[in-house]
């Protein structure tokens, strides 16, 4: 369950816009509720396709251009150190590529992910030692490679550094240090990925004679890429290089996104920022988790038509492994929850298993941390040692958090809303302690969110809407796709599709239908029936199959129209800070403490039903909001105790089932009930 949030609408400036822009209602609406209201930031944002500022804003871009340029002169040979997510691997093919045209001696390097991990490493130092490189240029990585540079230059190898990270301590003694987020550089937009910083690069390399708009053309499918891949916000500059790049996508003469298009089933189809983030972007990823990047590079650089059809074909293999060792993993961790469930009552949710592929644990995160909407971090054990990632919701510093937990860690970094770290596994119960502690003293924590723009009425819904929601594209960090709400929809029917995967949800208000699918969610998984009064956060499409086009509606969240997410969430929260030992105020327990006629009233539901078999969430709209959910989490757990029921309650999926009873239950004997007259 996530809070809705309905954004606040000022419609008298909203209205100032439209009139003075001559735009449409509900793009002058969505520019005003996302602060984008003076006439700069306007017409930067609707109309800037080309304007990129002065590379040597940017700190030691002019060192870093004069180091490369006496490597050029002398015919030095050049290392692109890259990364091997899809921002570096799109950088490193950027900068090669470009080397390459100025007939630089230069080659490329990518770490292994499993057996180098991030940024530069001792031994891959020594590797370009022995072939001879006179100038390593980080991309995408290389602020905190302190050390690694310093080992470099002991062996007579210069480093420019170009990085888009924030510099966690003394920065590198190379002859440049290109990253935007050094507290003495000036640059007017900090937001750039790596391949966009790469970019400035070589448009700094260019000189005063530098042809943006050609340097675009040749580039900028390499650059929305990156820039979508590494969600930075979409922007200033970002805008520019994912404008130009999704019609340089779209009509590529790259043989290897031509493939990758083809593979992706994205041919003849006009690309789009979600195409890129949801098909391009996780193949690229996909080698980088499993194996050696360096494939996903060749397959950017290549020209010959039948080695792109082959690395394509293999990287969209390795997209399908990553996958389904996904889906393993979160199998035993949905195991793990319901073997012990108290581990979702912390504010910070911390799994660890066995052996789990460290390539992917970021993405297991993730989907714990949407399924709980709560921080997560993943751990994977490996003997002695283990290494995790983690992410955050909203609001909550979790990179903060885990630096709070230093001593306990061997390795630790990321940003707010995402973290890597390593540590012994003899220490995971303590790390998980300890962070927890550090949440229980943050205060309140805040709740994953659903931003709602503006509550839609469907008669609205057409193709002349989507028309001009088309304005406010391309969509990603900083300018999400649009959520708007269908309140008070009442359910007219449930169609099945797919194998039961997917489900079309037919629903109507005042005499308005509308279709809408609900993406893997099963029949089992729906807790709704027809007839039942539902509110819809939903994303809204141009859909275009068979020469037909039809507005396209996809439910991000569905609630029933009684339910009040922040209550419940609250309730939630009140109920897990119990079973935590926390200290509640008279409300809070009041919140909890049921009574015979509370206790019966979700027992003969649940007898009459044959148990429940859906999200615990929904029992308190089953029972017209006749109890809170903390009440009924606490009289679920007083009928486990009692061997009334049992409960099995995963990441998706819950089941409860009604147990035979002989004779009379005290249900004032459960152990949870005793605990809470204890303390009210």
């Amino acid at each position: 369950m996530k809070l809705w949030s309905v954004a606040k609408l000022d419609k008298t400036k909203a209205g100032e816009i439209q009139s003075r822009y001559e735009l449409p209602a509900i793009v002058a609406m969505l520019l005003q509720i996302r602060n984008i209201t003076t006439k700069d930031e306007i017409e930067g944002f609707l109309y800037n396709d080309s304007f990129i500022a002065d590379p040597f804003e940017i700190k030691d871009m002019d060192k870093a251009v004069e180091r490369i340029n006496k490597a050029l002169d002398c015919g030095e040979p050049i290392c692109v150190y890259g990364d091997y997510d899809a921002d570096g691997v799109t950088s490193t093919a950027l900068l090669y590529s470009y080397l390459e045209t100025i007939d630089a001696n230069a080659m490329y390097y990518i770490p292994s992910r499993e057996t180098e991990g991030y940024g530069m490493n001792k031994n891959a130092v020594d590797k370009l030692n022995e072939r001879g490189i006179k100038l390593i240029i980080t991309v995408d990585n290389g602020i905190a490679a302190a050390q690694e540079v310093a080992y470099a230059s002991s062996l007579g190898i210069d480093t420019v550094v170009t990085d888009h990270h924030m510099p966690s301590g003394e920065l590198p003694k190379a002859c440049a240090v290109v990253d935007l987020h050094r507290e003495d550089c000036k640059s007017r937009f900090k937001n750039l990925s790596g391949v966009g910083v790469a970019f400035k690069l070589i448009m700094a390399l260019e000189g005063e004679y530098c042809d943006t708009t050609t340097l675009l053309d040749n580039y900028s499918d390499l650059l929305n890429i990156g820039t979508i891949g590494d969600v930075v916000e979409l922007k200033d500059e970002n805008r520019v290089f994912v404008k130009h790049g999704l019609e340089s996508i779209t009509n590529t003469d790259r043989p290897g996104l031509q493939a990758l298009i083809k593979n992706s089933g994205l041919t003849g189809k006009t690309v789009s920022s979600t195409n890129v983030s949801f098909t391009i972007v996780p193949r690229i990823n996909a080698v980088g988790r499993l194996g050696l990047s360096e494939k996903s590079v060749s397959l950017l650089l290549t020209e010959d038509y039948d080695e792109a059809a082959e690395i394509s074909s293999q990287l969209c293999v390795d997209n399908s492994e990553r996958q389904e060792i996904e889906r393993d993993i979160l199998e035993k961790i949905d195991g793990i929850i319901r073997r012990k469930p108290s581990l979702v009552n912390d504010k910070i949710i911390v799994i660890d298993g066995e052996n789990w592929h460290q390539g992917v644990i970021g993405l297991i995160a993730a989907k714990v941390k949407e399924a709980y909407g709560k921080p997560a971090i993943v751990i994977s054990k490996l003997g002695d040692i283990a290494k995790g990632s983690g992410r955050s919701v909203e609001g909550f510093p979790l990179c903060e958090a885990v630096f709070a937990c230093s001593d306990l860690l061997t390795h630790r970094g990321g940003h707010p809303m995402a973290v890597g770290l390593s540590l012994d596994s003899e220490n995971i119960p303590a790390f998980r302690r300890k962070i927890n502690e550090f949440a229980d003293n943050f205060g309140k924590m805040p709740y994953d969110k659903i931003n709602i723009e503006c509550k839609l009425n469907p008669a609205y819904i057409n193709l002349d809407l989507i028309d001009s929601l088309s304005l406010m594209q391309p969509y990603g960090a900083g300018n999400p796709t649009p959520v708007f709400g269908l309140y008070n929809m009442t359910l007219k029917n449930i169609t099945p599709l797919s194998a039961n995967r997917h489900l079309r949800l037919t629903l109507s208000r005042n005499n308005i239908q509308i279709t809408a699918m609900k993406f893997f969610t099963s029949t089992e998984e729906f807790p709704y029936k027809i007839g039942e009064t539902l509110d819809l956060a939903v994303n809204l499409d141009r859909n275009e199959f068979n020469g037909n086009v039809s507005v396209s509606v996809i439910v991000k969240d569905i609630k029933s129209s009684d339910c009040d997410t922040e209550k419940l969430l609250d309730s939630r929260t009140n109920y897990e800070d119990f079973c935590r030992g926390k200290q509640l105020d008279r409300s809070q327990l009041s919140d909890l403490m049921p009574d015979r006629n509370d206790f019966a009233l979700l027992y003969r539901y649940l007898k009459s039903n044959g148990g429940y078999a859906f999200e615990t969430a929904t029992l308190a709209h089953m029972l017209d909001n006749r109890l809170s959910f903390g009440k009924i989490k606490v009289i679920l757990e007083a009928m486990r105790e009692l061997r009334l029921i049992e409960i099995s309650e995963g990441m998706k999926t819950s089941k409860i089932s009604v147990l035979p009873v002989n004779g009379r239950v005290d249900l004032e004997s459960a152990p949870i009930i005793k605990k809470l007259r204890e303390v009210f």
